[in-house]
């Protein structure tokens, strides 16, 4: 069993995998006796969950500023009331999405990289106060993400119904925040099968874990 919590995020972005991969990389670690939190952002809580909703499927247009502020208003309740309270339990946390998917997102997608919304969002990132350990990006060329998105069908949230530049900044943005953290961020190629990718991520975790001394 783990002696202390270890934060494990997943990124990428859509049709790359993150939540299946999120799914099994936590059934595999509790098959090997850790204690497992799995969650997701933006939500995780029921006040994070309703925050979700109106980000994702709110009919109403919101300021970048309250963007932003949204996610990390549902990110702060998650932290206080869900990964936090798991971490100090000495859990392993599993979580799909966080910082990174804001900064992608909010801030090369929405704000098109902009001086101005990035270095809001750097500020309100330091004021929540929490860093993963280890960023798994699972990483997949645009035009294969979209026949899996494609196959898999459903309803389209906000930013997956956004137009394909906007798409294309946010893989940008990615790339950026995995070549300028590659201490945290492991690079996982996404487009091989999902047992392949699944193994890959278990093999990230172990290193890290013996990091740790776990």
């Amino acid at each position: 069993m783990a002696e202390k919590g270890l934060f494990i995020t997943l990124e990428g972005g859509e049709g790359a995998g993150k939540s299946t991969q999120a799914r099994l990389l936590a059934e595999a670690l509790r098959a090997e006796g850790h204690n497992v939190l799995l969650t997701r952002e933006p939500g995780g809580t029921p006040g994070a969950e309703e925050i979700r909703n109106l980000l994702l499927f709110g009919k109403v247009d919101l300021s970048w500023r309250a963007e932003i502020l949204m996610h990390m208003a549902a990110r702060s309740d998650h932290l206080d009331n869900a990964i936090l309270p798991a971490l100090s339990r000495g859990e392993i946390v599993v979580c799909d999405r966080f910082h990174d998917s804001t900064l992608a997102y909010q801030g090369h997608g929405v704000g098109q990289g902009a001086a101005e919304v990035l270095t809001f969002l750097n500020d309100a990132r330091r004021l929540v106060n929490c860093e993963p350990a280890l960023t798994l990006m699972l990483e997949l060329p645009r035009t294969q993400a979209l026949e899996r998105l494609n196959a898999r069908g459903g309803q389209t949230d906000r930013y997956e119904g956004q137009a394909e530049a906007f798409h294309e900044r946010v893989l940008a943005g990615f790339d950026a925040i995995a070549s300028a953290d590659p201490a945290r961020v492991k690079r996982i190629d996404a487009a091989r099968t999902p047992e392949v990718v699944s193994a890959a991520l278990l093999r990230a975790v172990h290193d890290r874990l013996m990091v740790q001394g776990v």
